[in-house]
């Protein structure tokens, strides 16, 4: 097979690039390095079945010649993280929206199969636990530019769905649920390597609000794991699937586990949000999944739980980050 990885420099499509190589499939990413890395493909830059072009999906030309040599799209390609977002709505608007319409576009034109990537970000602020596919979704107002990337990806959503419907194209969508492990950075304001970075180095681990945020961590191959098997399963065509672990957690309590697993000095500091990210900024107080859907259509079950994520991330921050 032939696979084209939108975003495949970043953390998750590095991880999808290297499981679809290893499987004997001809892999084909294109990614800007605006979050990406080419640290995280290094390793794969050698191998005879990769292929690697540093251009925006906004770039048609180049999109056309990708999608018309490549079998199957996984479209990973978006603005991500809570910091990005706010700092850069009109960047994340237009490339989650305008990317996205690109990809199923010539898609269509040579009907490939794509999995689109969505996000727990859909569902919004709603309390409702566990979010089930199909649950209505609540919104903050236009004013709060935070809820541009759950809108973003609505759409997204919404155009993968009308494909399928009405020009047949095959989709498929997987919301994840805050998906983490090596190679990711907290640099966009992921929780998990800020905070093991900050207990590594000693400085304050840093809790933005008051810490009671209730959080699913998912470990990036069981992610992998479910695109694959997503791709594969003809049942999950023109589907929307949770992807996650639905072991949850809070912000606060978390912030304890690392500081205990690193042995660090660090002191957990409470940081409004107004002044972590701009006034008036609203969060999604509990984020957990049902995943009842993924497990009936592909046997999804998360195999690594958090505190084997955890280790895995400081190990990799030890190694790699420090």
């Amino acid at each position: 097979m032939k696979a084209l990885v939108t975003g495949g420099a970043g953390f998750i499509g590095s991880h999808l690039s290297e499981r679809l190589l290893k499987s004997g499939h001809q892999v084909w990413v294109i990614d800007d390095l605006s979050t990406g890395r080419l640290a995280n493909i290094a390793h794969l830059q050698s191998h005879p079945s990769f292929h690697l072009a540093v251009e925006t999906i906004l770039n048609e030309t180049v999109m056309d010649r990708l999608v018309s040599e490549c079998d199957v799209i996984y479209h990973l390609a978006a603005a991500v993280g809570v910091e990005l977002i706010v700092k850069r709505p009109v960047e994340t608007i237009e490339r989650n929206i305008l990317g996205t319409e690109v990809v199923l576009r010539l898609a269509k034109r040579y009907l490939r199969k794509v999995l689109i990537t969505s996000t727990s970000e859909i569902y919004g602020k709603s309390e409702k636990v566990p979010f089930d596919e199909d649950d209505d979704r609540v919104l903050g107002p236009t004013t709060r530019s935070r809820w541009s990337y759950s809108s973003s990806k609505a759409i997204d959503e919404f155009l993968a769905l009308a494909y399928y419907k009405e020009k047949k194209l095959e989709t498929v969508i997987m919301r994840l649920f805050n998906t983490v492990g090596p190679r990711q950075t907290g640099q966009y304001g992921m929780v998990i390597p800020r905070f093991v970075k900050q207990a590594l180095s000693g400085e304050p681990i840093t809790v933005y609000g008051d810490g009671g945020q209730v959080r699913c961590f998912t470990y990036v191959d069981d992610v992998v794991d479910a695109a694959i098997k997503l791709m594969e399963s003809p049942a999950a065509i023109g589907q929307v699937f949770n992807i996650g672990n639905d072991q949850s957690i809070t912000i606060a309590e978390l912030a304890k586990k690392i500081k205990a697993l690193t042995n660090s000095s660090s002191e957990i500091v409470f940081i409004p949000y107004d002044k972590a990210y701009e006034q008036g900024f609203e969060d999604m107080r509990i984020r957990v999944p049902n995943l009842s859907k993924a497990k009936r259509t592909i046997g999804y079950e998360p195999k690594i739980q958090l505190d084997e994520i955890l280790h895995k991330v400081v190990e990799h921050f030890r190694q790699n980050e420090m």
